[in-house]
Protein backbone atom coordinates (compact mmCIF):
# COMPACT_ATOMS: atom_id res chain seq x y z
CA UNK A 1 0.00 0.00 0.00
CA UNK A 2 2.90 2.35 0.80
CA UNK A 3 4.97 1.28 -2.20
CA UNK A 4 8.00 0.62 -0.01
CA UNK A 5 10.41 -2.31 -0.22
CA UNK A 6 9.86 -5.32 2.03
CA UNK A 7 12.38 -8.12 2.45
CA UNK A 8 11.34 -11.56 3.69
CA UNK A 9 14.17 -13.17 5.64
CA UNK A 10 14.78 -16.93 5.98
CA UNK A 11 12.00 -18.18 3.73
CA UNK A 12 11.33 -21.81 4.65
CA UNK A 13 7.93 -22.97 3.34
CA UNK A 14 6.36 -23.44 -0.07
CA UNK A 15 3.35 -21.44 1.08
CA UNK A 16 5.47 -18.42 1.94
CA UNK A 17 7.29 -18.70 -1.38
CA UNK A 18 3.97 -18.74 -3.23
CA UNK A 19 2.90 -15.54 -1.45
CA UNK A 20 6.15 -13.89 -2.52
CA UNK A 21 5.60 -15.05 -6.10
CA UNK A 22 2.09 -13.59 -6.13
CA UNK A 23 3.30 -10.30 -4.64
CA UNK A 24 6.06 -9.99 -7.23
CA UNK A 25 3.52 -10.68 -9.99
CA UNK A 26 1.42 -7.76 -8.65
CA UNK A 27 4.43 -5.47 -8.78
CA UNK A 28 5.07 -5.36 -5.04
CA UNK A 29 8.65 -4.37 -4.18
CA UNK A 30 9.42 -7.59 -2.33
CA UNK A 31 12.60 -9.64 -2.11
CA UNK A 32 13.37 -12.79 -0.17
CA UNK A 33 16.19 -15.12 0.79
CA UNK A 34 16.69 -18.65 2.03
CA UNK A 35 19.42 -20.20 4.15
CA UNK A 36 21.73 -23.10 3.27
CA UNK A 37 20.31 -25.19 6.11
CA UNK A 38 16.73 -24.82 4.87
CA UNK A 39 17.90 -25.59 1.33
CA UNK A 40 19.79 -28.74 2.35
CA UNK A 41 18.12 -30.22 5.44
CA UNK A 42 14.57 -31.30 6.28
CA UNK A 43 12.79 -32.13 9.51
CA UNK A 44 13.84 -35.75 8.96
CA UNK A 45 17.25 -34.64 10.25
CA UNK A 46 15.72 -34.50 13.73
CA UNK A 47 15.14 -38.23 13.70
CA UNK A 48 18.59 -39.47 12.64
CA UNK A 49 21.31 -40.12 13.45
CA UNK A 50 20.81 -38.33 16.79
CA UNK A 51 17.18 -37.85 17.74
CA UNK A 52 16.41 -34.16 18.28
CA UNK A 53 19.97 -32.90 17.97
CA UNK A 54 19.84 -29.30 19.23
CA UNK A 55 22.25 -28.29 16.46
CA UNK A 56 19.24 -28.77 14.19
CA UNK A 57 17.09 -26.38 16.22
CA UNK A 58 16.65 -23.15 14.31
CA UNK A 59 14.10 -20.42 13.70
CA UNK A 60 12.23 -20.91 11.43
CA UNK A 61 12.40 -24.66 12.04
CA UNK A 62 13.40 -27.27 9.50
CA UNK A 63 10.53 -28.15 7.17
CA UNK A 64 9.47 -31.17 5.14
CA UNK A 65 11.03 -32.25 1.85
CA UNK A 66 8.31 -30.62 -0.29
CA UNK A 67 9.16 -27.22 1.19
CA UNK A 68 12.86 -27.68 0.49
CA UNK A 69 12.16 -28.70 -3.10
CA UNK A 70 9.98 -25.62 -3.59
CA UNK A 71 12.75 -23.35 -2.30
CA UNK A 72 15.26 -24.98 -4.64
CA UNK A 73 12.86 -24.29 -7.49
CA UNK A 74 12.71 -20.67 -6.38
CA UNK A 75 16.48 -20.42 -6.57
CA UNK A 76 16.45 -21.77 -10.10
CA UNK A 77 13.68 -19.57 -11.51
CA UNK A 78 14.59 -16.33 -9.73
CA UNK A 79 11.78 -16.14 -7.18
CA UNK A 80 14.36 -16.34 -4.38
CA UNK A 81 16.72 -13.36 -4.56
CA UNK A 82 19.55 -14.38 -2.25
CA UNK A 83 21.10 -17.02 -0.03
CA UNK A 84 21.89 -15.79 3.49
CA UNK A 85 23.91 -17.71 6.08
CA UNK A 86 21.70 -16.88 9.08
CA UNK A 87 24.91 -17.18 11.11
CA UNK A 88 23.82 -17.66 14.74
CA UNK A 89 26.74 -18.62 17.01
CA UNK A 90 26.00 -19.91 20.50
CA UNK A 91 28.06 -21.13 23.43
CA UNK A 92 28.03 -24.90 23.82
CA UNK A 93 26.23 -24.62 27.16
CA UNK A 94 23.27 -23.03 25.37
CA UNK A 95 22.97 -25.98 23.00
CA UNK A 96 23.83 -28.87 25.32
CA UNK A 97 20.34 -28.84 26.81
CA UNK A 98 17.01 -30.52 26.32
CA UNK A 99 15.67 -29.66 22.86
CA UNK A 100 12.92 -27.38 24.12
CA UNK A 101 15.36 -25.39 26.29
CA UNK A 102 18.23 -25.01 23.82
CA UNK A 103 18.66 -21.73 21.94
CA UNK A 104 17.68 -21.43 18.30
CA UNK A 105 20.28 -21.11 15.54
CA UNK A 106 23.30 -22.61 13.80
CA UNK A 107 26.63 -21.19 12.65
CA UNK A 108 26.60 -20.71 8.90
CA UNK A 109 29.55 -18.64 7.70
CA UNK A 110 32.10 -21.41 7.39
CA UNK A 111 29.88 -23.99 5.73
CA UNK A 112 27.72 -21.90 3.37
CA UNK A 113 29.98 -21.95 0.30
CA UNK A 114 30.72 -25.67 0.46
CA UNK A 115 27.08 -26.60 1.05
CA UNK A 116 25.86 -24.51 -1.88
CA UNK A 117 28.59 -25.73 -4.23
CA UNK A 118 28.10 -29.39 -3.34
CA UNK A 119 24.35 -29.70 -2.78
CA UNK A 120 22.97 -26.99 -5.09
CA UNK A 121 25.48 -26.24 -7.87
CA UNK A 122 26.97 -29.73 -8.27
CA UNK A 123 23.47 -31.26 -8.40
CA UNK A 124 22.44 -28.89 -11.20
CA UNK A 125 19.84 -26.85 -9.32
CA UNK A 126 21.62 -23.61 -10.24
CA UNK A 127 24.71 -22.67 -12.22
CA UNK A 128 27.91 -21.37 -10.67
CA UNK A 129 27.15 -17.89 -11.99
CA UNK A 130 23.68 -18.02 -10.41
CA UNK A 131 25.28 -19.03 -7.10
CA UNK A 132 27.54 -15.97 -7.30
CA UNK A 133 24.48 -13.81 -7.93
CA UNK A 134 22.60 -15.33 -5.01
CA UNK A 135 25.47 -14.85 -2.56
CA UNK A 136 26.99 -11.53 -3.68
CA UNK A 137 25.35 -9.26 -6.24
CA UNK A 138 21.86 -10.27 -5.15
CA UNK A 139 22.32 -9.30 -1.49
CA UNK A 140 24.07 -6.08 -2.52
CA UNK A 141 21.15 -5.17 -4.75
CA UNK A 142 18.63 -5.89 -1.99
CA UNK A 143 20.54 -3.72 0.51
CA UNK A 144 21.25 -0.99 -2.03
CA UNK A 145 24.98 -1.05 -1.29
CA UNK A 146 27.96 -1.13 -3.66
CA UNK A 147 29.49 -4.56 -4.04
CA UNK A 148 28.97 -7.92 -5.61
CA UNK A 149 30.80 -7.07 -8.83
CA UNK A 150 34.37 -6.93 -10.11
CA UNK A 151 33.98 -3.70 -12.09
CA UNK A 152 36.62 -1.00 -11.66
CA UNK A 153 36.00 1.08 -8.57
CA UNK A 154 33.84 -1.47 -6.77
CA UNK A 155 34.66 -2.64 -3.25
CA UNK A 156 37.54 -5.14 -3.25
CA UNK A 157 35.63 -7.67 -1.16
CA UNK A 158 36.22 -10.94 -3.01
CA UNK A 159 35.81 -14.64 -2.28
CA UNK A 160 37.82 -16.88 -4.61
CA UNK A 161 36.07 -20.22 -5.04
CA UNK A 162 37.59 -23.66 -5.44
CA UNK A 163 34.69 -25.74 -6.85
CA UNK A 164 36.61 -29.04 -6.92
CA UNK A 165 38.16 -28.77 -3.44
CA UNK A 166 37.38 -31.76 -1.16
CA UNK A 167 36.05 -30.46 2.16
CA UNK A 168 35.28 -32.31 5.37
CA UNK A 169 33.38 -30.11 7.81
CA UNK A 170 35.23 -30.10 11.13
CA UNK A 171 33.52 -27.94 13.73
CA UNK A 172 36.52 -28.18 16.05
CA UNK A 173 38.65 -26.29 13.51
CA UNK A 174 36.19 -23.45 12.84
CA UNK A 175 37.57 -19.91 13.02
CA UNK A 176 34.34 -19.08 14.81
CA UNK A 177 34.44 -19.70 18.56
CA UNK A 178 31.09 -21.48 18.28
CA UNK A 179 30.56 -25.05 17.12
CA UNK A 180 26.78 -25.32 16.78
CA UNK A 181 26.52 -26.83 13.32
CA UNK A 182 24.41 -29.76 12.07
CA UNK A 183 27.00 -30.42 9.33
CA UNK A 184 29.95 -31.57 11.42
CA UNK A 185 31.65 -34.49 9.68
CA UNK A 186 29.96 -33.95 6.31
CA UNK A 187 32.10 -34.58 3.21
CA UNK A 188 31.51 -31.97 0.52
CA UNK A 189 33.04 -30.89 -2.78
CA UNK A 190 33.84 -27.21 -3.20
CA UNK A 191 35.15 -24.54 -0.89
CA UNK A 192 36.98 -21.25 -0.51
CA UNK A 193 40.47 -20.70 -1.89
CA UNK A 194 40.90 -17.21 -0.44
CA UNK A 195 39.03 -14.18 0.86
CA UNK A 196 39.97 -10.57 0.20
CA UNK A 197 38.32 -7.81 2.24
CA UNK A 198 38.89 -4.16 1.45
CA UNK A 199 41.72 -5.14 -0.86
CA UNK A 200 43.53 -7.10 1.89
CA UNK A 201 44.00 -10.86 1.67
CA UNK A 202 42.72 -12.14 5.01
CA UNK A 203 42.45 -15.88 4.35
CA UNK A 204 44.30 -18.28 2.09
CA UNK A 205 43.52 -21.98 1.93
CA UNK A 206 46.84 -23.84 1.76
CA UNK A 207 45.10 -26.88 0.30
CA UNK A 208 44.36 -25.00 -2.94
CA UNK A 209 47.10 -24.96 -5.56
CA UNK A 210 48.19 -21.52 -6.69
CA UNK A 211 47.30 -19.59 -3.52
CA UNK A 212 50.91 -19.13 -2.37
CA UNK A 213 51.22 -15.84 -4.23
CA UNK A 214 48.10 -14.53 -2.51
CA UNK A 215 49.51 -15.44 0.87
CA UNK A 216 52.50 -13.22 0.15
CA UNK A 217 50.47 -10.32 -1.21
Amino acid sequence: MLGSHVHIAHLSTRGALEIVRQAKARGVKVTCEATPHHLVLTDEQLAAPLSYDTNCKMNPPLREAADREALLGGLADGAVDAIATDHAPHHGDDKHLEFDKALFGVVGLETAVSLVLDRIVKTGVVSLSRMVELMSSGPARILGVPGGTLVAGSAADITILAPALPVVVNAASFRSMSRNTPFDGWSLTGGVAATIVGGRTLYVNPAVEGTAALAQA
